[in-house]
């Protein structure tokens, strides 16, 4: 039998654009009377949050699973006992820090788009069974202690808000393979159905396993993603789940009027034809190397943040520089000014396996058999249980109407123009962009868009 919980999280994006004394002329960004050039680099950010309310809104928490599948979390019934926590605090911070550090060292092979909370959130139900040294090394490469980072995304997905012009369904789950000599400690499950609320399932771990998960995850990215896996190998013990999808309108939609044809400079300098989406907006980035806008979404809960580089900074070198404490300041000290935008209508989607991009963070131990410890999530014929692999997958359609978004992250655990008095921000070559929470500023999902795909 199987244990539903569905919830539905509103969400809204916020953007900013924001251009400090300068203006287009001839197609160049102009500031006091020189030309200058900036690389854009987008970063999208995106709420990958763990579906943790029990109440019946617009979404499912745990998701569904077809099948002969059976749910052990029926049952179990999640502690509502959960201390306050800033969101705009520590874990902010951490999760910001993750989502460059996650950046940087997947950048560099054409556009790049990863959601930090959807890969932390998972990495956060793995570590609920890490002890000893295992713990601490996931700890010091999430940049917050498990119980606090535990706390803190439970807490940020019951803050979000909902309506019928945006949302953001976030759902969580872990597949066990239907063996008598796994035995799963019930606190670990506990651990993630008090702060993730995830669905676990007991499976053949055959073909059909496969298919399942993949069914999950296209169900709850509402289509966006429909295969995060292509087979089930013989050693998998496990494999926790995270995914969210997010659909939200423009504040202020685009009229057709609004969009017209351009050119898009990529990293090459080779130039590509694309459709510009042009606005006015009213927030302002800045830092020593780019400038930036916000531009919101319905009911400015949510914004759409772009960076775009000095033209004669890299869109990689800028990226490379970047910290967390840095990008949260460029976020939240936007300033107050018009600015002249325009977007480019654009799709994308991404993969990536992240063990060696997590190894070259510093998590050594959980991916080595001889070393891991994940006692804390049971037992397997006497073998150790490390992870595998952890694979993530992301998708984004910038729209005249708006913006969805998906993201799915699954770890697998073995056994063994002149503008007038205003600035302007053009996204007419390499940009970095990110989807906001605005009250706290934290990136959910973040990339880089070097090629306008069709």
């Amino acid at each position: 039998m199987r244990y539903f919980i569905h919830v539905a999280v509103s969400v809204y994006v916020e953007i900013f654009y924001v251009y400090h004394n300068m203006e287009i002329i001839k197609g160049k960004i102009v500031r006091g009377g020189k030309i200058l050039g900036k690389n854009i680099l987008l970063f999208f950010m995106c709420c990958a949050l763990l579906a943790g309310s029990t109440a019946v809104l617009a979404g499912c928490g745990k998701g569904s699973s077809d099948g002969d599948t059976s749910d052990l979390m029926e049952g179990v019934s999640p502690s509502d006992d959960h201390p306050d926590v800033d969101l705009s605090g520590p874990g902010a911070a951490a999760v910001t820090d993750f989502g460059v550090r996650l950046l940087q060292d997947t950048v560099g092979k054409g556009d790049t788009l990863v959601s930090p909370l959807s890969v932390i959130s998972v990495l956060g139900m793995v570590e609920n069974g890490a002890r000893k040294e295992t713990l601490e090394q996931m700890e010091q490469v999430l940049g917050i202690p498990c119980g606090e980072l535990n706390t803190y995304l439970y807490q940020f997905i019951r803050s979000l808000p909902v309506s019928d012009r945006y949302k953001l369904h976030a759902a969580a789950s872990i597949w066990l393979r239907d063996d008598e000599a796994f035995t799963v400690d019930p606190a670990f499950l506990q651990a993630n159905a008090d702060h993730y609320d995830a669905g676990v399932y007991k499976e053949t771990f055959d073909d059909h396993t496969a298919e399942r998960i993949n069914g999950w995850a296209e169900e709850n990215t509402d289509g966006m993603i429909d295969e995060i896996i292509t087979e089930i190998p013989a050693d998998a013990v496990m494999y926790l789940a995270n995914a969210l999808a997010f659909d939200a309108e423009w504040e202020t939609i685009y009229s057709e009027d609004r969009v017209h044809g351009g050119l898009f400079t990529k990293r090459d300098g080779s130039q590509q034809s694309v459709d510009l989406m042009y606005s006015e907006e009213e927030r302002y980035l800045e830092d020593d190397h780019a400038t930036g806008f916000l531009k919101y979404y319905a009911d400015q809960k949510y914004a759409f943040a772009a960076l775009l580089p000095d033209e004669d900074t890299d869109i990689r070198e800028y990226v490379a520089s970047l910290t967390g404490e840095r990008l949260r300041s460029v976020l939240e000290n936007a300033q107050e000014a018009t600015v002249y935008a325009a977007i480019p209508r654009y799709t994308c989607e991404y993969s990536v396996a992240l063990k060696p991009i997590l190894q070259a963070m510093g998590l050594q131990d959980a991916f080595d058999p001889g070393r891991a410890d994940f006692s804390g999530i049971g037992s397997y014929q006497g073998k150790d249980i490390y992870i595998n692999e952890v694979l993530h997958k992301t998708y984004i359609a910038v729209e005249e109407r708006g913006t969805r978004a998906g993201a799915v992250t699954l770890a697998e655990m073995m056994a063994k123009g002149v503008a007038p008095e205003g600035e302007t921000v053009y996204l007419e070559r390499p940009f970095v962009y990110m989807l906001i929470h605005c009250g706290t500023d934290v990136p959910v999902f973040i990339g880089v868009t070097e090629d306008v795909g069709e």
